[in-house]
């Protein structure tokens, strides 16, 4: 058995509090074809989950909460209660997945068995299929979901590895280092907690400090939406190579312009403190990547909405994620995170428990953006010709943003409350025009760039 990390166990907590609300992340892959038979599937899967044992595990929680909730095998594991079959209704076109994709965020996985479930769907239009992974968000996080998906696919050729450096001999160290490290110990552990203080003095500022109120904000129902949009990377690396970017600046930009245009649709000002959202930023090495849990941090930016020209948008945000990393925040926190781990489990509990009850105000989405697969994947010969993330909201927040690339391509997976979000597709529209802009912007700078 296995104690939850207090970021896993936090996500069960997070969930107990509203009955509103399911942390199931999913993963769609539409391939080429028609599915394998149920035996062939079947035997796909098995082979998968033999891989990671987690995937057999379920959760044993102590009563009351008083001990940290523990992985335990299932003694009763069986791989037919994670695979189910459906078939989307004529004419099987994006509206129809996406509908089911809605409906799959809405429900709740089962406690009673490990928690992550295979959704086979038939009858997708242009001779295709499709294949959902959801898991809980105690399991896995976005890196660590992609790793479950890749399991089931067909073996790729990867370029060889890189030798490991021989080990380093370790040398004993000699009396006087020792005295040296126990006399700076006062200096060198406040400095460290200076450092985790400084790191988190935005979050906590941000978390005390409420938005400008907006309709992003605010209770949600049961029932999602959700919609699709899509970029060639080549062109989002094409802009960020034009204005010194990162990849995340441009895709953060366009994202700030759909919520842009959703406010001003909803006869809202944007204002520039109208939106504040929720980064995850991942911690996991790459040693790690394989692993089934979470390691993320995250961070607290406002989006410049308040912006109309996309360069100066691209600009603004480029220097603001440039501010928060260099802030510290996402070390700061995730040394938090550790600490948690050595604290009493039940009082954490009940206390994140308690706090989840309350309204926050600070944060308006969610906007994660996962690296996925650059090779081409197949599962069972069939080719996976997209991934499409699919990511819960919670927390009031009404909308949320998961941004996955895949062999060369980025899709956006938006998620939207069905009462209060019902033109989450202005978001889709939104974001694949603005790339549009930027590459005309991009275009035109780069001849007066090279000229200089």
């Amino acid at each position: 058995m296995t104690e939850l990390r207090p970021l896993d166990s936090g996500f069960m907590e997070l969930e107990d509090a509203d009955r509103h609300i399911s942390l199931g992340i999913g993963a769609v892959a539409i391939l080429s074809g028609s599915p394998p038979s149920r035996d062939e599937f079947t035997g796909v899967l098995a082979r998968g989950v033999q891989r990671n044992a987690r995937l057999r595990q379920k959760v044993r929680r102590a009563p009351l909460d008083l001990v940290t909730p523990v992985w335990e095998h299932d003694p009763n594991f069986d791989l037919a209660h994670h695979i189910r079959w459906t078939a989307l209704p004529t004419p099987g076109d994006e509206p129809a997945l996406c509908e089911l994709v809605a409906s799959e965020l809405e429900e709740r996985l089962d406690r009673d068995h490990p928690l992550w479930q295979c959704v086979v769907v038939e009858h997708l239009a242009g001779e295709r299929w499709a294949l959902l992974v959801k898991a809980h968000h105690s399991l896995v996080d976005g890196v660590s979901g992609i790793s479950v998906f890749r399991n089931l696919c067909d073996a790729v050729r990867e370029e060889p590895e890189k030798a490991a450096p021989e080990p380093q001999r370790r040398v004993e160290p000699q009396w006087l280092d020792l005295v040296r490290e126990v006399t700076r110990l006062p200096f060198t552990v406040p400095r460290s907690v200076i450092g985790m203080a400084r790191g988190l003095a935005p979050l906590a500022t941000a978390a005390m400090s409420p938005a400008t109120e907006c309709s992003l904000n605010g209770p949600i129902g049961r029932q999602r939406r959700y919609v699709v949009a899509r970029a060639d990377l080549s062109d989002v690396h094409e802009i960020g190579a034009a204005f010194g970017a990162t990849v995340n600046d441009v895709v953060l930009t366009t994202v700030a312009a759909a919520y842009r245009d959703l406010l001003i649709g909803r006869n809202e000002r944007p204002a520039p403190d109208a939106l504040r959202i929720l980064v995850p930023v991942s911690m996991r090495s790459e040693e790690a990547k394989h692993l089934l849990d979470n390691r993320i941090s995250a961070m607290l930016p406002f989006l410049p909405i308040d912006v109309r020209d996309p360069v100066e948008r691209l600009d603004t945000i480029r220097h603001r994620m440039a501010r928060h990393k260099s802030g510290g925040e996402s070390q700061a926190e995730n040394s938090v995170l550790g600490l948690a781990g050595r604290l009493p489990f039940a009082p954490m509990a009940w206390s994140l428990r308690l706090l989840a009850r309350f309204p926050q105000r600070t944060v308006g989405a969610l906007v994660t953006n996962v690296p996925g697969p650059r090779e081409k994947l197949s599962v069972r010969g069939r080719e996976v010709l997209e991934l499409l993330p699919a990511t819960p909201i919670a927390m009031r927040l009404r909308t949320a943003v998961a941004i996955l690339s895949y062999a060369g391509h980025l899709t956006f997976g938006i998620t939207g409350d069905y009462d209060t979000a019902p033109d989450i597709a202005v978001l889709a529209e939104g974001i694949e025009r603005e790339i549009q802009r930027l590459r005309e912007h991009a275009a035109i700078r780069r001849p007066a760039v090279s000229g200089s």
